[in-house]
């Protein structure tokens, strides 16, 4: 045994503390630590070296190393690394057979722990045991064959032995277990490591069906290109894409396989391929698809081609749209129009089915509208574009048959399928249509259509019965019975007109009286008829009151030339003044003195004049008390009235507010007076001769004036000063009313 020499450490002494008050300057323990570290008071002294000069010290030192491991074992056979040193100790020594007896006996305690194994074979791969090692790795991917290291050091054992067959079948056995992809990859390169393609091929076939994706399709027809099979890459992408279909489909595949076929230099198979990939990927996934797409049409593509680009990118937007919500019939129509343009007619029409074929849920005719003209868009396109006049009209019999005609109709479809039978030069067959329609769903643009129709074509006597029947249908339309009497003086039949007009009249309920009226006396201006003319103003009259009536019939009176025809407007205009006398619209009545006094201004004499100027109204400004829906007061309101000097209830106000008017003349100008006497004073003695003088005027003004006053507003001067003509000219009738 060599001697150890171990000395011993002294322990410095302790000084005790005589002051034991807090130090000037502290210190914290990260410095207590570092100066401890930095002066070396933990250090340990080494441990003492033990040198072995004969065999049985060797033994006794083996023996009591053993003791030492087994008695760790013993305590916790579960710490595999305590076995793990046991037998690195072993195999330190040479002791290959007990270090391999101590990882059977590990093995048996933790047959699933990977370092274990790992170890062993290890351990037998350094000793040069081969064939053990391959013992140890055939158990161990028995025992744990998801253990992917297991198997990339057993295949790469077997390779760097240069056992190409045996690592060969190690790989196919790793492969019946469907490993992950980087397995895959590690095979096909083993291969590719000896020129053995074919065989490469065949694993990447299994491969693509055990991990079905995208990228590995990729990479397969990839590894057929980089080998020169162009033909084999090409059947790859073509399987991919069919083995995907549309559901699982995915854009990196379209577009690597448009590349491909972009260094093949086959550029219309590049277009093929994208519009085919654009028409069944949504939008929100295809934008790199959209994109290759444009920058290969730069690059290789004319004009038509980019533009083919755009319309595609939209023509996608659109699909997408309508497949979001199919009753957006705006979207429809901006897809239709696009697809029109560019598109054959088969396609055309396979989305116009599309589109017709979402039908409105609701039976109410807003939800319709839009629909309906899916349906003209259509019939129009099978007329126009694909000139198919059979078509048409099945699409314009399907729509018919489809709208609920109890509820609502739509009579530009009536209309327009029959003036298509009119230019397909069938006129029996619109005829029956318009008939139907009338017969089905009578409405006025239906009837006034087919009116039109018939005008068109001068079927005069057909046009007849149509207005009959269409009066017959709705007898207050005043404006059929307006055309009707209209057709008939463009005929030349005025007794038939003037009759229509009669007939019309005399209805008891019209929804346009007035222009109705207009047009009958418009009429017999026309034949110039002109007694019957006044007597239907005076019909009318009887009827109405309105002052339009009596201003147009004093146009009418001076448009007749005569030699009375001014006698005649004037005694019109005192006729229609007398009788508004009662009307209770003071606008309408001065609507007519404004339009007398203009005529009288044109035509009359200072007399007329003078009179007509003295029957216009004093306009004042009144307030009235408002209130609330809820009956509460809600304030005063100001309005302007009117005061006629006719009416005789009013002559009394318009005195007051006459003698108001002078009251606050006079008042301001006492104010002026009394003004330029403060800025200049007067003489004594002009000052008595004033205070002798009597009052000029009250310092107040009587009650019923101050009352007025607070009532009206100032007026015009010039409103004024009729006042106090008609004042002064009335001042002794109204005296002799008093007295």
């Amino acid at each position: 045994m060599a001697s150890t020499a171990a000395g011993k450490q002294r322990i410095p002494k302790v000084a005790k503390v005589k002051n034991k008050a807090p130090a000037e300057v502290q210190i914290t323990a990260e410095q207590l630590l570092r100066e401890a570290k930095e002066r070396e008071l933990e250090l340990l002294p080494p441990p003492p070296k033990q040198k072995i000069t004969d065999k049985e010290e060797l033994n006794d030192y083996k023996l009591k190393k053993r003791k030492g491991f087994e008695d760790n074992i013993r305590k916790n056979r579960t710490v595999i690394s305590n076995w793990i040193k046991y037998a690195q100790w072993e195999e330190s020594l040479k002791e290959i057979q007990r270090a391999r007896s101590i990882y059977e006996r590990a093995l048996d305690v933790d047959h699933r722990n990977i370092t274990l194994w790992l170890k062993y074979a290890e351990m037998e791969m350094k000793s040069r045991q081969v064939n053990h090692a391959r013992n140890i790795w055939d158990r161990a991917i028995t025992i744990l064959p998801r253990v992917n290291q297991f198997w990339y050091k057993y295949t790469y054992m077997e390779e760097m032995l240069g056992n190409v067959a045996g690592c060969r079948q190690v790989f196919e056995r790793w492969m019946e277990w469907e490993p992950e992809e980087q397995a895959w990859h590690s095979y096909i390169n083993f291969e590719l490591r000896y020129k053995e393609v074919d065989k490469a091929r065949s694993i990447y076939e299994r491969f693509v069906m055990v991990h079905p994706e995208v990228k590995n399709w990729i990479k397969y027809a990839r590894f057929e290109e980089k080998h020169g099979y162009v033909a084999h890459s090409r059947k790859v992408y073509e399987r991919a894409v069919e083995f995907f279909g549309e559901e699982y489909v995915d854009e990196n595949l379209f577009v690597a396989f448009a590349r491909f076929e972009e260094t093949q230099k086959e550029f219309e198979r590049v277009r093929v391929i994208y519009k085919y990939a654009l028409d069944r990927i949504p939008k929100h996934q295809a934008q790199e698809l959209f994109k290759n797409y444009t920058m290969f049409e730069k690059k290789f593509g004319d004009r038509r081609g980019i533009e083919d680009v755009i319309v595609s990118k939209r023509r996608f937007q659109y699909e997408e749209e309508v497949k979001a919500n199919p009753h957006n019939y705006d979207a429809w129509f901006d897809y239709l129009r696009l697809v029109e343009s560019d598109t054959d007619a088969d396609t055309v029409r396979e989305i116009y089915e599309r589109a017709i074929a979402n039908v409105p849920p609701i039976q109410e005719k807003r939800h319709w509208r839009r629909y309906v003209y899916l349906w003209i868009n259509y019939a129009l396109y099978e007329e126009l574009e694909t000139r198919d006049p059979e078509r048409t009209r099945q699409v314009y019999q399907a729509c018919l048959e489809l709208i609920p005609h109890k509820k609502f109709t739509f009579a530009k479809i009536w209309l327009l399928f029959a003036q298509f039978e009119i230019r397909q030069k069938n006129l029996p067959g619109a005829r029956k249509i318009m008939g139907s329609a009338i017969g089905k769903c009578p409405k006025n643009k239906l009837l006034k259509g087919y009116i039109e129709l018939e005008l068109q074509l001068r079927e005069f006597d057909r046009c007849r019965k149509l207005y009959e029947k269409y009066l017959e249908f709705s007898p207050e339309n005043c404006t059929t019975w307006i055309k009707f009497a209209e057709l008939e003086t463009i005929l030349g039949d005025v007794e038939r007109a003037r009759a229509i007009f009669e007939l019309a009249i005399s209805q008891p309920r019209l929804d346009m009286p007035e222009v109705l009226w207009k047009s009958y006396i418009d009429f017999e201006i026309e034949q110039e008829q002109f007694e019957n003319t006044r007597n239907l103003y005076k019909r009318l009259l009887q009827r109405t009151q309105h002052v339009k009536v009596w201003i147009s019939y004093t146009k009418f009176e001076l448009s007749v030339d005569g030699p009375d025809r001014l006698q005649r407007s004037r005694q019109t205009y005192e006729d229609a003044n007398k009788s508004m006398r009662s009307c209770e619209e003071k606008e309408e009545r001065l609507m007519l003195l404004e339009s007398w006094r203009d005529f009288e201004r044109e035509f009359g004499s200072d007399g007329t004049r003078e009179r007509v100027r003295k029957l216009l109204p004093e306009k004042v400004k009144k307030r009235r008390k408002l209130t609330a829906e809820d009956g509460s007061d809600a304030g005063w309101e100001e309005y302007y009235d009117y005061i006629f000097p006719e009416d005789a209830a009013n002559q009394p106000n318009l005195k007051l507010l006459a003698m108001a008017k002078m009251w606050k003349r006079q008042q301001a100008k006492d104010d002026e007076e009394e003004e330029e006497e403060e800025e200049h004073p007067a003489n004594p003695s002009e000052e008595e001769e004033r205070s002798e003088e009597p009052a000029a005027a009250p310092d107040k003004p009587p009650e019923g004036e101050a009352q007025m006053e607070k009532t009206y507003d100032d007026r015009d001067d010039s409103s004024s000063s009729e006042s106090e003509e008609e004042d002064g000219g009335k001042k002794r009738s109204s005296e002799e009313d008093k007295d």
